[in-house]
């Protein structure tokens, strides 16, 4: 038997609550408040800090250590990729901004940024760029290398945040 107080405890939930409009008569709210445009409040880098064969990783506070397994592994059904081989710094954090805000929906990306085997020393640049624009980007909730079979050091997957 429910009792009078749960009964009034569920009364008072849904009260102010909305009925569901199947005939579709009434306009659907946008649900992309925060990712309206592309992200370009991102800085450049001036040198490189990162070396190609260096393994990356990087998650905000409260992101599930099993996201970043997930990624780690491989074990991603569907991720869009972006390659970024023979650009610039600037046209890569161009590209990345585009990229992203075209798949704010998707759940993972994938960024290919390569090595930099033909930099100085051995430190990339548009990796260390890419790297150091992911940590900037609002929706970005995680990301780390690759695993070999999908490119190793030389690339990343990302998670984003749900674009709503």
């Amino acid at each position: 038997m429910i009792s009078e107080n749960d009964k009034s405890l569920f009364r008072n939930a849904i009260d102010d609550q909305l009925p569901i409009d199947k005939d579709g008569d009434q306009e659907p709210k946008a649900t992309n408040t925060h990712f309206d445009q592309p992200f370009e409040s991102y800085s450049y880098l001036s040198e490189a800090n990162i070396s190609g064969s260096e393994i990356v990783s990087y998650a905000k506070d409260g992101v599930s250590p099993k996201i970043i397994k997930k990624m780690k592994r491989g074990n991603i059904d569907h991720a869009p990729s972006l390659d970024l081989h023979g650009q610039t710094v600037q046209e890569a954090c161009q590209s990345l901004s585009q990229f992203l805000h075209y798949h704010r929906d998707e759940r993972f990306i994938q960024i290919i940024h390569g090595k930099g085997y033909h930099s100085n020393q051995g430190l990339s640049i548009i990796k260390s760029q890419v790297v150091h624009y992911l940590k900037q980007h609002p929706q970005i909730l995680a990301f780390c290398s690759c695993p070999q079979k999908d490119g190793g050091t030389g690339a990343v997957f990302a998670c984003l945040k749900a674009d709503v």
